[in-house]
């Protein structure tokens, strides 16, 4: 299995509070985000594959030493989302997958549900969080999303997008055929996930989700993202002593 992380972007949302930085390279107890990512991703038997773009030397900096990285370079990251740099690591989409953004914070437990859950294409969602957030779906009875968007009206909203999915191998030629579609329209501006919201409104392929059920995760959009990572480690770390 491969898993393929997003690091390209800037992070102009959280730019003010922060040293100009990948966000992913941010210190987490000591530790680049993105290089404590790839070690959970690698200690599950993953091959890892990073988008870069936006200071890709930092983000290289952070993950020196790790082995077995392959890194994927998107030229275009400051005028294009997403959907294009995971399109310039297309050649690597030949096995069962999970894509994520590099600037999530997400646990061995949330990791091992993804995994777990036999449906694909599948996505990690928090049930916890509707009130408050960054992005968010109306599901059905069984998980299938069925809306989603920023701005969805907090009346329809079941769940919050954590930033990561799990596509499996025998839908990537109908995933990868898609997003190829995409890139020839120039939409080059949307995010790789726009190309599984593209199967719902047509209905179709089923796009599943799997709720993290309470379990720690964080996405740095803001400052105030980062701050809860931060307290969060130091509880756990006091926790354990």
């Amino acid at each position: 299995m491969k898993a393929i992380l997003l690091a390209a972007g800037r992070g102009t949302r959280i730019a003010r509070n922060v040293e100009m930085v990948p966000k992913s390279t941010l210190p987490i107890d000591g530790e680049p985000l993105i290089r404590r990512s790839v070690a959970l991703l690698q200690k599950a038997g993953m091959q890892c594959i990073v988008c870069t773009g936006y200071k890709e030397e930092k983000v290289k900096e952070a993950l020196e030493g790790m082995e077995k990285i392959t890194y994927c370079y998107n030229p275009f990251f400051d005028v294009t989302n997403s959907l294009a740099s995971l399109w310039f690591a297309r050649e690597e989409m030949d096995d069962d997958l999970i894509i994520m953004n590099a600037d999530v914070f997400f646990t061995e437990k949330i990791l091992t549900a993804l995994l777990k859950d036999k449906r694909s294409p599948v996505m990690a969602i928090d049930r916890s969080r509707v009130q408050e957030g960054d992005y968010f779906f109306k599901t059905a009875w069984n998980g299938r999303i069925e809306k989603y968007g920023k701005g969805l009206p907090i009346e329809l909203r079941s769940c919050e997008y954590v930033g990561m999915a799990k596509v499996e191998k025998s839908f990537l030629p109908l995933f990868k055929k898609r997003m190829e579609e995409m890139i020839r329209s120039q939409q080059h501006s949307a995010w790789w996930e726009n190309v599984l919201y593209s199967f719902t409104d047509q209905k179709e392929q089923d796009i599943y989700t799997v709720d993290v059920d309470g379990k720690f995760w964080a996405e740095i959009d803001y400052f105030d993202d980062y701050e809860r990572i931060i307290d969060y480690v130091a509880h756990t770390r006091e926790s354990r002593k």
